[in-house]
């Protein structure tokens, strides 16, 4: 066979391969049983044969390939695809890796090498690989250097990257697209939607895009925007595990726990050994209120991955059964890792700081609390300034003026009900009282009104430029985005996000008969609760004492605010008062709310809902004491807080 005959039939069988396996072997095979050495011919006679289905041939073929040109990086690539198909994971990974040091920017081999790794449950091993797989898809030489600093672990520097490109050309799909994943790992999700978004338009048919997109508004909690996103993506691939996973949160944001709880079931019989299922399972079952469950789940998962920092915070967190001599001893040695990221070594702290305070080492909790909290703040670089800006700025904006101007503007809706506060100040208690009632219904903490406000630009100022009709709509758009939440039917609802105080004039502006109740929990008790507990996300405040102090002044300063120029619209529960006299105190908030006294609301533990917080389980025991005066464990070393708090020690009531 001459030179050119071969060309063409080796030209003719590799644009076959795809779409026409068979004929492109019959092409190969005629090159090399002519020249049966011919390695061309054999690679592609080895991929023809594994796109048929033929792995056993197909790996025999190219064995002897990668025996006769070990530096072959397409013979190990194809070898490494065949030997993932015939179930022989070591032997794949192998071979993938070896094509990987030949050739390390093959996107493809990173990414059959992240399916791999989740497949044998190395989920680090799979993240990493498809870093590297994302990394490799970036081929536009102005953008690598973000990327790289992207996918090497620094965010901030990559943002600094892209933003001059972005400002230079704002339709370059493949910079929104990495700016979108950038401001995602920066903890930004409402501003990686936005660049996501814009990416999506210029390339509608980007999966990677796309499925980025669905995980950003699963951040923002737009969960009915994400599951359009998911179907289609589903709809193409409907076994991918990373798109199932994520399909099981965004069902759980909508309140189908139920179904969410039934796709990890399905995720774990096919995927057994990865211990991240385990432990997103284990969270799912601590939401339906299945704590035993849960806690079998998340160490399940620590056995399969002993690194696995998220499944020791989520027992944590679960706080149904205490960590064991061995678990303890088992996050110490991880925590002295030194190559330890540090979003593991946070998670450690929180977790070993609950296990040192089970065991009544208050020191040593504390010591491992603060450590954590430390590490947090630095990595989310909270301004306590721009937070008291914030409030000043709301106080000037909303005066009596204001709000006389305005009378009568925004959705006269009366359904929904808000509880505000701090974190951990006993609003989930006060929601799950509220819940149990039969005109009420709960959903979650939403970021609806925060999102509203971001999306205005310039809160406060943006409010007073606020048409009537335009506080209408915005009012009955919440509504509308509420309604998918609320399976019960009930007359009212609750959205519990703590943050809204910050935004209480803005919900009198669009929802001027919605209720609001303010939380409200002793200064030392809700901040160092709030201090030592790691949230998913948001309460960057959290993470310092004089941060903590800071913010609870400001809450007061903002509330107090309110009782001012808006007198009777807040009712204020206050959690020690609850505790002592919860009919008492009961019966005070059904009237504000103009509902008769329901006895099930004395029997709330009873109630069974899903319940997304920690303090899910706390919340299903009647009601207990125990938890008032807990901070005082921790008083020697309160100090920066008490200082930081000053004058809200005695004022805090009011």
């Amino acid at each position: 066979m001459d030179a050119a005959v071969r060309k063409a039939h080796l030209d003719r069988a590799a644009s076959l391969l795809a779409a026409d396996p068979v004929a492109a072997e019959r092409e190969a095979r005629s090159v090399a049983e002519a020249l049966p050495g011919d390695p061309n011919a054999g690679l592609i006679l080895g991929s023809a044969l594994r796109r048929q289905g033929k792995a056993i041939d197909a790996v025999a073929r190219l064995e002897a390939l990668v025996a006769a040109f070990p530096n072959a990086h397409p013979a190990q690539y194809e070898l490494g695809m065949a030997l993932a198909d015939l179930g022989e994971i070591e032997r794949a990974v192998r071979a993938l890796e070896a094509a990987l040091r030949l050739a390390p920017e093959n996107a493809d081999a990173w990414r059959a090498l992240g399916a791999l790794m989740f497949e044998a449950g190395e989920t680090r091993a799979a993240a990493k690989a498809y870093d590297h797989y994302h990394l490799a898809m970036v081929r536009d030489p102005k953008l690598r250097p973000a990327a790289v600093a992207l996918y090497s672990g620094r965010p901030a520097e990559a943002e600094a990257l892209l933003a001059p490109i972005l400002t230079a050309d704002a339709g370059n799909g493949a910079a929104q697209a990495l700016m979108g994943e950038t401001l995602t790992r920066l903890g930004r999700p409402e501003e990686a939607g936005a660049a996501l978004e814009r990416a999506l338009e210029l390339n509608p048919a980007d999966d990677e895009i796309r499925l980025r997109l669905a995980r950003s508004l699963s951040l923002q909690g737009r969960s009915a925007e994400a599951l359009p996103h998911l179907e289609r993506l589903l709809a193409a691939e409907p076994t991918n595990p990373g798109y199932r996973s994520l399909l099981a949160t965004v069902v759980g944001q909508t309140g189908d726990f139920d179904r969410s709880v039934a796709i990890y079931e399905e995720l774990l019989e096919a995927h057994a050994r990865n211990a991240t299922t385990w432990s997103h399972y284990g969270h799912a079952l601590r939401i339906v209120g299945r704590g035993e469950d849960a806690a079998a789940a998340f160490r399940r998962a620590t056995t399969l991955d002993p690194t696995l920092t998220d499944a020791y915070l989520g027992l944590a967190n679960l706080k149904v059964t205490p960590f064991t001599g061995e678990e303890v001893a088992a996050m110490r040695e991880l925590k002295d890792r030194p190559d330890l990221p540090a979003d593991d070594r946070e998670r450690l702290a929180f977790a070993l700081g609950e296990a040192l305070e089970d065991a009544g080492d208050f020191a040593g909790a504390f010591k491992s609390y603060a450590e954590g909290a430390a590490s947090v703040r630095a990595q989310l670089g909270y301004d306590p300034e721009a937070f008291a800006a914030l409030v000043q700025r709301s106080i000037a904006v909303f005066d009596e003026t204001f709000f006389a101007k305005r009378a009568g503007i925004g959705s006269a809706a009366p359904e929904p009900i808000f509880i505000v506060g701090l974190p951990r100040s006993g609003s989930t208690l006060l929601e799950q009282i509220l819940a149990s009632h039969s005109a009420i219904e709960a959903t979650f903490e939403l970021n609806l009104i925060g999102l509203t406000a971001w999306q205005m630009g310039g809160y406060p100022e943006s409010a007073a430029e606020l048409s009537a009709e335009a506080a209408r709509s915005l009012g009955e758009t919440f509504l509308h985005e509420t309604q998918p939440l609320r399976k019960l039917g009930k007359p009212f609802f609750i959205d519990k996000m703590p943050s809204n105080f910050q935004f209480a004039s803005l919900i009198q502006l669009i929802l001027p008969n919605a209720k609001i109740i303010d939380m409200r929990r002793h200064p030392m008790a809700a901040c160092f609760s709030s201090f030592k507990q790691k949230f998913a996300d948001g309460a960057a405040f959290s993470y310092g004492l004089t941060d903590l102090g800071l913010f609870y002044r400001g809450y007061l300063a903002l509330m107090a605010h309110y009782d001012r120029v808006l007198p009777g619209k807040v009712h204020r529960v206050i959690y020690e008062d609850l505790v002592a006299d919860t009919e008492r105190e009961i019966r005070c908030v059904l009237d504000y709310l103009g509902l008769a006294f329901d006895p099930a609301c004395l029997e709330f533990h009873e109630t069974q809902r899903p319940i997304r917080t920690v303090s899910s389980a706390q919340v299903r025991r009647p009601m207990y004491r125990e938890a008032l005066e807990h901070w005082r464990n921790f008083e020697p070393w309160l100090g920066p807080l008490k200082e930081a708090l000053g004058p809200a020690l005695e004022t805090w009531r009011a």
